[in-house]
């Protein structure tokens, strides 16, 4: 009775993870797939080849390692379907090489951030976004390379560990998790510190007097500075440190796991393999959310876009134009007929009859 309540409430615990796996893939593809739509039709984001760039590298990984991971692993997955020695190592390049390029996309956008909010009016001190991203997916394709080395699958019959974290990289595992989680980690923290560091100070600044009034430039500093009196003091500690600490705490959350179950021996890390994984795929379906509708020209464009798709209600007359008499007054108009010479025009209307006239029709 024991093990047949055991086996049902592991049977149980594996249903949910699948179902919650899945729902990730489904909220990776759509998420990612609108919000690539709302950046290439949005010419007015000045972080939109970053932002494409990670929507095109999450939409990778949904339709590549994810279904491998609903398919081929164990729990959360099915577990049913076993690959080849060669299918199993192109699984591990592709995760070698997908999760890299991801988290230093991440990096790569959280820089780009900081020097357009930090040195707005200096564009010779920011690399140019094709040469940034070039490097990005050479040290992804150097990293994806690392797994190939690792020992190579097991027979087909044998259960095949095609992860990076059972089966691939060996000796490479710490050089692998280091280049892809720490390098990123250290350079995230160090772009949004300097973010949060220029909005404090400009949340600290006192307000400017009223004769001094000019106009606002769309930066970081004219946005915070419209803010009441009242709530400055309370801004450092608050809405300033938001997007900071969502962006860094984000990534902590999602990859750190999996950069420590790289650090492991390969025996514990194989038991830790499916939720650590799975931790770490869930970065794909929060970048939509987290990097896109936090921004404002985002949502803007999101909404413009929806008010293009979704039917208009029709125009419809008020319920006072239907009325006996307003009938009677449309069918009783005398014809229009061709305008008069001046000295037979008619005497104007008055402004007042003619704004109730107008009324009582529609």
């Amino acid at each position: 009775m024991a093990n047949t309540t055991e086996l049902t409430g592991t049977e149980i615990a594996g249903s949910l993870g699948l179902i919650l796996a899945a729902i990730l893939e489904v909220g990776a593809l759509l998420g990612n797939g609108a919000l690539l739509i709302i950046v290439l039709r949005t010419p007015g984001l000045r972080d939109a080849l970053y932002l494409a760039h990670l929507c095109v590298v999450d939409l990778l990984a949904a339709t590549s390692i994810m279904p491998l991971g609903l398919l081929a692993a164990p729990p959360p997955g099915l577990g049913r379907v076993r690959l080849g020695p060669a299918p199993c190592c192109a699984a591990r390049f592709l995760s070698a090489a997908l999760l890299p390029a991801c988290t230093l996309g991440v990096a790569a956008l959280g820089l780009a951030r900081y020097r357009l909010i930090v040195h707005p009016l200096r564009p010779g001190a920011r690399p140019p976004p094709a040469l940034v991203l070039t490097a990005v997916w050479a040290a992804a394709g150097l990293l994806g390379a690392l797994s190939l080395l690792g020992p190579p699958p097991a027979p087909p019959p044998a259960p095949a560990r095609c992860s990076v974290l059972a089966g691939g990289l060996g000796p490479f595992r710490p050089l692998w998790a280091s280049l892809a989680f720490a390098l990123p980690a250290l350079l995230l923290l160090g772009a949004y510190s300097g973010i949060f560091l220029v909005a404090r100070r400009a949340a600290l600044r006192p307000p400017r007097p009223a004769r001094e009034a000019r106009l606002r430039s769309d930066s970081l500093d004219s946005r915070l500075s419209i803010l009441p009196p009242p709530l400055r003091p309370r801004l450092p500690g608050g809405k300033a440190a938001l997007a900071p600490a969502l962006a860094v705490g984000q990534f902590a959350a999602c990859w750190l796991p999996y950069g420590c179950a790289c650090l492991a021996p390969a025996a514990q890390a194989a038991e830790a393999e499916a939720a650590v994984t799975w931790v770490a795929y869930s970065a794909f379906a929060a970048h939509p959310f987290l990097y896109g509708l936090l921004q404002r020209p985002v949502r803007s464009a999101l909404g413009r876009l929806t008010r293009r798709v979704l039917p208009q209600p029709p125009r419809t007359c008020p319920p006072r134009a239907w009325h006996p008499r307003a009938l009677l007054r449309r069918f009783h108009r005398p014809p229009q007929s061709p305008a008069p010479n001046p000295s037979e025009a008619p005497e104007p209307v008055p402004k007042l009859a003619r704004g109730r006239s107008l009324t009582a029709l529609c």
